[in-house]
């Protein structure tokens, strides 16, 4: 069962923490150790035994909500609006997806076949549609297989539908539970829709030296100020008379475009980096410097530019190896690794939030995202002007269309194809590689930067002690923009 399985992980736990319990001698020293086992143990089961409760709780919540919103969607917009908690069920012929058409009578089959369907649905997660409840899980003995599904209509025509269509312009009118103020919108003026936001620092003045460009990536939810509030400050002068910087805005955050029928797929992602940065900009070499999430992106860009990449420098990447058993469901697997449905510590829990429930997450960026203008106002208040806000832009300017497929589609979607990218980096890449990761980091541990240092050999692996997801950077800037400095200067000398 689930709660035996999840005490059994933190039995795990337990014995590895109380290992470095026992530094007393004789008697005293095992008391200890059997003391901290102990409390372990029992703050390990009531952990498993609340997140049962509580994401039980969210899987009825969850329907509710679908209910709710396609009611307010269509007395709001006059249109229903399609979502993916209705896909359903598992179906016995693997490789297949069956569509059931109200026209034809019977299922009608798509292949996933390269020379089909998988030409077109390739970059789509499954785990946007095959979300089991903690319930069902619980009554699994074996871990998650291959999903070979039945799909809804609606689910079939919001895949195929945003794919297989001509392009078209970006609709430019918010959905009504998302902002509409000048930041989040600034991006619907005609001259803009077509590019992301990218800013942009550049010596103002000729200093004889070649310059050289530097892309900087953020993470989920997240914006551009991730890196301009932080490291662009910090860096020397001699830094700033010699490098262009060009932090972006990923599509559907921040000043970017946020286009209501986008599945912001990997491809969606990489192809706006280019048009808006490596084209626009017309740069002929440069150094990839990306956190969390935009790692994913920038190993996917090194892998397209593999001769054009002078560094490449990931921040606590996503990289979960995926063992032959689990092959078959990689992108099941790191959804759960991402989100496991815990309500301890606080940030797996939002993250589980943000990743197992459609409506739920919705819900808290009508709540957060749709009033950050708010939360912002009140946090100056609170705090009398005494701290800094970008974080609040950085996290609550994106909408939730962007934030829910882009979780799925790379983070989850990309969990077959990151083997590839890193073996690229590793035999064909000759630019430096650096890996940074907060030992603390709760969100994605610490071993994502070991397993990728195991597979890029040659890439220098750092972590810090007492630094987690975000203060990896914030409250270290100094630090951090003098190692990336020296980054770049090895890479200049060994051209």
């Amino acid at each position: 069962m689930h709660i035996a399985a999840c005490v059994w992980q933190e039995k795990g736990s337990a014995t590895a923490a109380s290992m470095g319990a026992g530094t007393g001698g004789g008697a005293l020293g095992n008391w200890r150790v059997a003391v901290a086992a102990l409390l372990a143990t029992a703050g390990g089961a009531l952990n498993c035994v609340v997140s049962f409760l509580v994401f039980s709780f969210l899987d009825v919540l969850d329907m509710v909500l679908c209910v709710v919103y396609k009611l307010v969607d269509y007395a709001v917009e006059a249109e229903w609006k399609a979502c993916y908690c209705s896909a359903a069920a598992r179906d016995g012929t693997a490789g297949a997806i069956f569509v059931a058409p109200a026209a034809t009578p019977g299922p009608k089959v798509v292949r996933l076949s390269p020379s089909s369907a998988k030409m077109q649905l390739e970059d789509v997660s499954d785990t946007l549609y095959v979300r089991p409840s903690l319930l069902s899980d619980a009554a699994k003995k074996s871990g998650p297989a291959a999903p070979t599904l039945t799909v809804s209509p609606a689910i079939a025509e919001l895949i195929r539908g945003k794919i297989d269509r001509a392009p078209r312009p970006p609709r430019h009118s918010p959905c009504w539970s998302d902002c509409d103020c000048k930041v989040c919108h600034s991006w619907s003026a005609a001259s803009r829709s077509s590019y992301l936001y990218v800013h942009v620092q550049a010596p103002s003045t000729p200093s004889g030296v070649e310059m050289e460009n530097v892309v900087f990536i953020h993470g989920f939810i997240s914006s551009s100020v991730f890196w301009t509030e932080t490291v662009f400050p910090a860096f020397s002068e001699a830094a700033r008379g010699r490098y262009r910087m060009f932090a972006v805005d990923l599509l559907g955050f921040g000043r970017s475009p946020k286009p209501a029928d986008s599945l912001y797929t990997l491809r969606e992602h990489v192809e706006m980096i280019e048009r808006s940065v490596v084209q626009r900009y017309r740069l002929g070499k440069f150094h990839v410097v990306a956190h969390s999430l935009g790692s994913v992106l920038a190993l996917a860009l090194a892998v397209k530019y593999p001769d054009a990449v002078k560094s490449l420098t990931l921040l606590a990447p996503p990289y979960f190896p995926v063992s032959k058993e689990e092959a078959g469901a990689a992108t099941q697997y790191v959804m759960r690794r991402v989100a496991p449905r815990r309500v301890w510590p606080p940030i797996a829990f939002g993250a589980s939030m943000a990743c197992w429930y459609e409506h739920v997450s919705r819900t808290i960026c009508l709540t957060i995202c749709r009033h950050h203008r708010t939360w912002d106002r009140l946090f100056r208040l609170f705090t009398r002007n005494r701290m800094r806000t970008y974080l609040i832009e950085a996290f609550m300017c994106h909408t939730h269309n962007a934030a829910w497929h882009t979780l799925h589609n790379i983070i989850c979607g990309s969990a077959s194809k990151m083997d590839s990218y890193l073996d690229v980096v590793d035999g064909q890449l000759a630019c430096e590689v650096a890996v940074f990761h907060g030992r603390d980091d709760e969100l994605l541990p610490v071993e994502c930067t070991l397993a990728v240092g195991a597979r890029v050999p040659r890439a220098r692996v750092t972590v810090y002690d007492n630094k987690d997801h975000i203060t990896i950077i914030v409250g270290q800037e100094k630090l951090f923009a003098a190692e990336l400095e020296a980054i770049w200067r090895r890479s200049a000398a060994g051209e």
